[in-house]
């Protein structure tokens, strides 16, 4: 699926790093996916460390856990996220 690379077995290798890096010299989405593939075929890995957050939507925090379920191959949504605001309280801007 990759282009041959020498690893070295005592380090694990980087796939997010290697793929940016070498997209790059792709000319479009097209030339990537004959070149790399594509992910139709994932499935994501329900394992042990997959677990809810209580992070509201939008915030730094559950765009942090999206992005580290993403890495660990994780499905982005659980069925007990936070689904709401409820319960949160916030600075509010008085009127001018």
């Amino acid at each position: 699926m990759f282009e041959s690379c020498v690893v070295d077995a005592r380090i694990a290798p980087d796939p997010w790093k290697k793929n940016r890096n070498s997209m790059t010299h792709c000319k479009n989405v097209f030339e990537a996916i004959l070149r790399y593939g594509h992910d139709e075929d994932f499935v994501p890995n329900e394992d042990e460390m997959f677990s809810s957050t209580d992070a509201p939507a939008g915030s730094q925090e559950k765009i942090e856990v999206l992005r580290r379920r993403v890495e660990l191959g994780q499905p982005l949504w659980h069925t007990t996220d936070r689904v709401d605001y409820s319960g949160l309280t916030g600075a509010i801007r008085p009127r001018e």
